[in-house]
């Protein structure tokens, strides 16, 4: 390789890198705030939360890879053209070849690591992440009988414990059931247990009332001497896991159990999961080949409309548009199939045109025009309105 091959390779991976920890540190932060339930709802540990966290960086990691590496091919190139270095670089007779290698080598590595990622390490993580959401299900008996506290059970039943009394026994016991379309239950009871019959947990309240309100304001209430309630169908155990298309491992994709429940109502599904597995991969090339297609060419500042970092992005994020379009169809409709690998292909093809005939690939003109009439307005905007607070500022400060 040569020295200025290698150059670029060391700037551009530099910026691959920053750009791929600050994306995964934002999309990963807004990951894991929905899922900060997990530990208020259900009371689980700090431990727990942490450990669901980390399994959520595989699932990102195919997404987000392909923009970091837009970004830096996009920025180290634009920076070097607004140094002059292409120019020089041209200038000196090296072929278009000499920037092209070592942008489509560290493509072709981050190819590797998605799919690597997609095909090897996300089943996993996300199994492992029902095994856990599971086990704070199954965990369930520890939780309720936690004095003081309410407890989310499911959607709309709300449970709480005022105090553990001897043998077992639990004082204080309501329950706020909403799940009934149409009515809201309110149970009260002085006292009781969780008994255990086989498989089966029941809640016993004993002397208790139950109010009934429903939506036209009707109130019913009943007392009752005992009373159970049956806890079994949330003590989900971590065998009985519902795995969707996208927990299962590829090589289970490719010959999928003919007893299972989801392939035997929706098999398309699988498939429409194996196609996305085997495109998703090929993201980075196609980004690579756009961000070269944009900022390849050595250019004059006055040519430039819109940074071609914008450009860049803007074009890859309609690509990937279409790609998650295309797969978000192909369970149902299967011919959809040929888009999710025609997707990347014809967007790769346009992109080499575009670099083998030394163009530019920029957006229309009217865009152009738009946006950089857009950011004069916003910029207008904002100016005059920091005069206008300076303004009242010192008005305020003569008063």
């Amino acid at each position: 390789m040569k020295v200025v091959e290698r150059y670029i390779m060391r700037r551009a991976l530099a910026v691959f890198l920053a750009a791929l920890i600050w994306t995964l540190a934002i999309v990963w932060t807004t990951q894991v705030l929905a899922r900060i339930d997990l530990v208020t709802d259900s009371g689980q540990s700090a431990l727990t939360f942490f450990e669901v966290a980390a399994l959520i960086i595989p699932t990102i990691i195919p997404i987000v890879v392909p923009f970091a590496l837009v970004v830096a091919v996009a920025q180290t190139l634009s920076v070097m053209n607004s140094d002059s270095e292409l120019a020089v670089i041209n200038a000196a007779g090296a072929s278009r070849w000499t920037i092209v290698r070592p942008v489509l080598l560290i493509a072709l590595a981050a190819s590797v690591l998605s799919f690597a990622v997609d095909n090897g390490v996300e089943p996993y993580a996300r199994q492992k992440n029902r095994q856990l959401i599971a086990s704070s299900r199954a965990d369930l008996l520890s939780l309720i009988i936690q004095e003081g506290t309410f407890r989310k059970i499911d959607d709309g039943l709300f449970l709480q414990i005022g105090e553990r009394l001897p043998d077992n026994r639990l004082g204080g016991i309501f329950v706020a059931d909403s799940r009934e379309e149409g009515a809201n239950l309110i149970y009260y009871a002085k006292s009781g247990s969780v008994v255990e019959k086989g498989d089966e947990k029941v809640l016993m309240m004993n002397d208790g009332v139950i109010h009934r309100k429903t939506l036209t304001g009707d109130l019913s209430v009943i007392r009752f001497t005992s009373y159970a309630f049956d806890l079994s169908a949330f003590m989900s155990a971590a065998n009985d896991i519902l795995l969707l298309p996208k927990d299962r491992t590829t090589q289970y994709l490719l010959n999928p159990d003919a007893n299972d429940k989801i392939f035997q109502r929706r098999p398309g599904a699988y498939k429409a999961e194996l196609d996305q597995r085997f495109s998703e991969w090929s993201y980075s090339l196609v980004f690579a080949l756009i961000a070269l297609a944009v900022a390849g060419d050595a250019r004059s500042h006055r040519e430039a409309r819109i940074h071609p970092l914008i450009t860049a992005i803007a074009i890859a994020l309609f690509v990937r548009w279409l790609g998650f379009f295309a797969a978000g169809k192909a369970d149902k409709i299967p011919q959809y199939t040929y888009m999710v690998y025609g997707v990347p292909i014809v967007a790769s093809a346009i992109a080499i045109w575009f670099i083998v005939t030394s163009r530019s690939m920029e957006l229309p003109g009217s865009w152009a025009d738009w946006l950089t009439n857009f950011a004069g307005r916003v910029t207008d905007g904002w100016t005059a309105l920091k005069l206008r607070l300076s303004r009242r500022y010192t008005s305020g400060q003569g008063a």
